[in-house]
């Protein structure tokens, strides 16, 4: 009888990460983005810049509801903060597909659907890594965010579909009823275990967390181990997301090809690869070892990416880019409950993760400039290549007993 509520309550936990799962990949429109921007120039002739607008109001709010949700799902449970998520993501949407103003789209899309988007973000991991022990921190932090490193596959042929043949308006509000519902349904499985559960494995030690206490937002700030970290993020993540930003422009300027977007999906594929296979690999070689050979993969393959003058070269040099920039989705999370524990979890993520901000500033917009001026991208690769080496040095700070 014993084994089989054990069982039971080990379904239960891996229900958890799928559904949550879900909820990252449904949530991911941000991806689609692109896609969406092309059909609001070309059907309500906005600007590039006017298209640009709702985007990074999103990024914004997304990282906003991050720092703010991550304490309110780690007090009221994550399950009423999906069904918010859900409401917001799918309202946002609808309510996008009934406005043609850039500043109106900045709030409909940019303010309600990217602080959607980054409640889902921050009440869907901590829960799943809950009902699992310790060592599985890295897998299943990567189950949960592979959704999101998946949802261009889903979002980009979907949204291309629907913008041709129905417009704009409708792909907003078809997308927006498609989002609500599907996470709105996904939330009844994004719970926490019940009070005193125990995952099946010996409680975490000073090993895996700083002085084997529960570590809050406002502890965990003041220490310098949050410091690196987040510059680590900060650093590493700008170069993927300056060559992500970029994709189709690099194709064209570097090896004269025009099927650039075919490299996002592969970016997407990879990336989402990354983020599941890289979590479980850091669970047999802990965190920061696995954090160092991404960081000296993507160093390298950044320092010579410029040497990708065809299209073969280039896909490769994407892979690369996609795998590393989603190992760090799933090695950050588990790496940030090692340090600082898993009851204030969501709070401190979400404050890490808005290291994620800066890098989204740093890697495009350097990448931008350098085009602007010199018509390559070559010096932007370079830069790129320092900032994950700044992060790799970072990696050896700290202490032998923290990186276990």
């Amino acid at each position: 009888m014993a084994e089989t509520t054990d069982k039971a309550v080990r379904n239960r936990g891996w229900s958890v990460a799928f559904s949550a799962a879900g909820v990252t990949l449904t949530a991911g429109i941000v991806y689609a983005w692109s896609v969406i921007s092309n059909g609001l120039i070309a059907e309500y002739n906005w600007t590039s810049t006017e298209a640009s607008l709702p985007y990074t109001t999103m990024t914004i709010a997304f990282v906003a509801a991050m720092v703010v949700f991550g304490r309110v799902q780690d007090i009221y449970g994550p399950q009423i903060c999906t069904v918010l998520s859900g409401i917001l993501v799918g309202c946002g949407m609808i309510l996008s597909g009934l406005v043609k103003s850039p500043w109106l789209m900045a709030i409909t899309f940019g303010a309600i659907t990217g602080s959607g988007i980054g409640i889902t973000n921050i009440c869907t991991t901590p829960p799943a890594l809950k009902w699992f022990p310790p060592d599985k921190k890295g897998l299943i932090s990567g189950i949960v965010v592979t959704g999101a490193g998946l949802a261009p596959v889903l979002y980009s042929p979907a949204s291309n579909f629907l913008i041709i043949y129905a417009g704009v308006a409708k792909t907003f509000i078809y997308i927006g009823i498609f989002a609500l519902v599907v996470i709105t349904l996904l939330a009844k499985f994004i719970v926490n275990p019940p009070a005193g559960y125990k995952s099946g494995a010996a409680p975490e030690t000073a090993a895996s967390s700083l002085a084997g206490r529960e570590i809050t937002g406002w502890q965990m700030i003041k220490t310098p181990e949050f410091c690196k970290m987040w510059l680590m993020f900060s650093f590493s993540a700008a170069a993927g997301l300056m060559i992500i930003a970029h994709a189709a422009i690099i194709a064209k300027v570097q090896v004269n090809w025009e099927g650039g977007y075919l490299l996002l999906i592969l970016l997407a594929l990879f990336n989402a690869c990354g983020r599941l296979s890289c979590g479980a690999v850091s669970d047999k070689i802990g965190r920061f070892n696995l954090m160092r050979l991404v960081f000296i993969l993507q160093a390298i393959n950044m320092f010579i990416f410029s040497r990708y003058l065809s299209v073969g070269l280039l896909s490769l040099g994407m892979a690369i880019t996609g795998l590393c920039y989603g190992a760090l989705f799933s090695v950050f999370p588990a790496a940030t409950a090692d340090l600082f524990g898993l009851k204030n979890f969501g709070a401190n993520f979400g404050l890490l993760f808005t290291a994620w901000g800066l890098s989204g500033i740093i890697g495009p917009l350097t990448a931008a400039r350098v085009f602007d001026v010199t018509g390559a991208y070559n010096r932007a690769y370079l830069i790129a290549g320092c900032l994950v080496i700044i992060s790799l040095i970072l990696s050896f700070t700290f202490k032998k007993r923290q990186t276990a």
